[in-house]
């Protein structure tokens, strides 16, 4: 993108709508995104800092009076600087307190899609990390009322579990003047960040609320990162920071600028789902449509409903996209007519291959297996139709090369030269002889037999006709060559060329369920490990805060959490268990079954049996 471009508009009325061209832009951005968010107070420099890591001018708009700039959210999409393939999804939003909004409730919903449509949140704020500055903050405790991770869940539940959807936090503290020490000892930005979130002693309702806030956004948050950046440059020239070159803006705020920009992006993951499913611009921009969706339905938004909701679309598709890239290589490298079926199951194997890996690299949340049984049908179903083109390939093959042997036989017919005492046995020599030229010939592919066997049948009659007219033979001899004509044999082997088709197909069968089993499998170990890294993730996390609460002195927050933690290991335990994985097996077998039951191949009943085996 060249400028950015409003991504969430925010009308008059204060409904959220998305915008139809910028969704267009995430759609057709088929790469993993890295999406970084900025939020804070009206008029901190949220532009500015967002230009500094796009590294690029003009960018976001700023704004050189107490009015604010940016309304709704922008997006601006750009390469990642640091990673190949990845793209670099940068959201300005709207400040928060302006008071010419007059409505807390379109604040909180702004910075809640933020939060959530982020892999990296950037809190942005003035001056120094005091109560005012946390209190700006609030929106976040509110965040239980108006998000859930379940449909049903209280909010308990709901706050336990944000921890798997939200992204890092960054503070960065804007315009900061002090120097970083404490009790007379230099601290880091991060411990001033820490400092700030400790609890604070006492039972006062204002207290309670305090520490309600900062157990929000360590609970929320278990990757906090904090910058302070000086002024960037002198207040005559703060109202003009778009015309600055580089070389005009302060040293210090430079070198931190510089500091915060190759934190964001070296350390910024990727948009992630939970299970660990990277997320692509397109379906950043399904999740900006439903979460904007739900907000304008029904003011509370459920995060498992959003997620099943874009694996639906987005799992159909990598259905969609599985066949298509099947079908492309198949065209490619199929070259008909192929020699024999086994050549194009060869083909077939090494394109299916391919296409289920891309499958299995994009589909999720399919519990049942169900796109994957769908996958399997509609790949069969493909096959068949390049086995059938395929046969007629052959058959058109093998007429023409008949066709031209046939020929010569004709024009001997025309001349008479088996209208005579003996031709019949010299006409069925002739067709022996034909029948060694056609199987001399290459290329004929797998009908060379029944081809073979047709075109004999069509000409029977003549056999007979000749038999009947050749004087040199009895009664006797006439019947026994009109019974042990050429077409018999030609008819034993089309129907031996019909049974290896069939068992080659069973084999083929057999072996595409063996490679979606063997590819779901690999899939499955690889969740289970994404799985058992972020279950032990949060549990570290909970472990680390219930620490924190025991030095802090908080006995009854600390046995609280410590609840959370055994469900969280128990939880851990059950997806260690070997039955996780045999349950999605299972899927796939019944998936198979019923696949393979709606498509009229070869030797079904027997390939089904097989699988009901294995």
């Amino acid at each position: 993108m060249e400028e950015p471009l409003c991504l969430v508009q925010n009308g008059a009325d204060g409904v959220l709508s998305p915008n139809p061209e910028a969704l267009e832009v995430l759609r057709g951005i088929g790469q993993p995104v890295v999406v970084v968010a900025i939020a804070g107070p009206y008029r901190t420099g949220k532009s500015f800092l967002m230009n500094q890591l796009a590294r690029r001018r003009p960018g976001f708009a700023l704004g050189h009076t107490v009015q604010a700039q940016t309304k709704g959210i922008w997006m601006w999409c750009l390469p990642h600087p640091r990673r190949a393939n990845t793209t670099l999804v940068l959201l300005d939003t709207e400040g928060l307190g302006d008071p010419n909004k007059g409505d807390s409730r379109n604040d909180t919903w702004i910075f809640t899609l933020a939060l959530l449509l982020s892999s990296t949140l950037v809190y942005n704020s003035s001056g120094t990390i005091n109560q005012q500055a946390l209190e700006n903050l609030g929106v976040v405790t509110v965040l239980t009322e108006r998000v859930q991770v379940r449909v049903g869940d209280s909010r308990d539940e709901a706050a336990a579990d944000f921890v798997r959807f939200f992204p890092g936090f960054v503070w960065a503290v804007r315009d900061f003047a002090l120097e970083l020490s404490q009790d007379g000892r230099r601290i880091t930005e991060d411990e001033y960040l820490e400092n700030a979130l400790r609890l604070q002693p006492g039972s006062s309702r204002v207290v309670q609320e305090q520490n309600e806030l900062r157990c929000c956004l360590r609970d929320f948050f278990p990757e906090r990162k904090c910058f302070v950046l000086p002024p960037p440059a002198d207040v005559e020239a703060m109202t003009r920071l778009e015309e600055l070159d580089e070389g005009q803006l302060r040293p210090g705020f430079l070198r931190q600028a510089d500091a915060f920009c190759r934190h964001v992006w070296d350390k910024a993951p990727v948009k992630a789902l939970p299970g660990g499913q990277k997320v692509t611009g397109s379906m950043l921009a399904s999740l900006a449509e439903r979460y904007v969706a739900a907000i304008a339905s029904s003011g509370v938004l459920c995060l498992e409903s959003a997620v099943m909701a874009l694996a639906t679309a987005e799992n159909t598709a990598a259905v969609a996209a599985a066949v298509a890239e099947y079908k492309q290589r198949m065209e490619r490298e199929l070259k008909l007519p192929t020699a024999s079926q086994e050549a194009l199951g060869d083909v077939h194997r090494r394109c299916e291959r391919r296409a289920l890996a891309l499958f299995m690299a994009r589909v999720f949340a399919d519990k049942e297996q169900r796109y994957q049984g769908q996958l399997m049908h509609e790949l069969e179903a493909a096959k068949e139709e390049f086995c059938r083109r395929n046969e007629a390939a052959s058959a058109e093959r093998c007429r023409a090369v008949l066709r031209e042997l046939w020929q010569d036989v004709e024009q001997r017919l025309d001349r008479g030269e088996y209208a005579v005492p003996g031709g019949s046995r010299r006409f069925q020599e002739r067709l022996r002889e034909l029948m060694e030229e056609y199987r001399q010939r290459p290329g004929k592919g797998v009908k060379a037999a029944a081809a073979l066997e047709e075109f004999l049948r069509e000409r029977e009659v003549l056999v007979r006709a000749l038999c009947a007219a050749d004087q040199q033979l009895s009664e006797r001899e006439r019947e026994r060559v009109a019974s042990d004509t050429v077409v018999a044999a030609a008819a034993t082997a089309a129907s031996k060329e019909a049974e290896e088709a069939a068992q080659a197909r069973q084999v083929e069968q057999q072996r595409s369920f063996e490679e979606h089993r063997r590819q779901l499998e690999e899939r499955l170990r690889h969740e289970q490990r994404v799985m058992l890294e972020e279950q032990e993730r949060v549990i570290e996390h909970k472990l680390q805060e219930q620490r924190a609460l025991l030095q802090e002195d908080f006995q009854s927050k600390a046995e609280a959490l410590q609840e959370q933690i055994k469900k969280l290991q128990k939880e851990k335990e059950e997806i260690k268990k070997p039955s996780w994985r045999q349950k999605a097996l299972d899927g796939l077998r019944t998936a198979a079954e019923i696949c393979l039951t709606g498509l009229v191949c070869y030797g079904v009943p027997l390939l089904l049996r097989r699988f009901r085996h294995i």
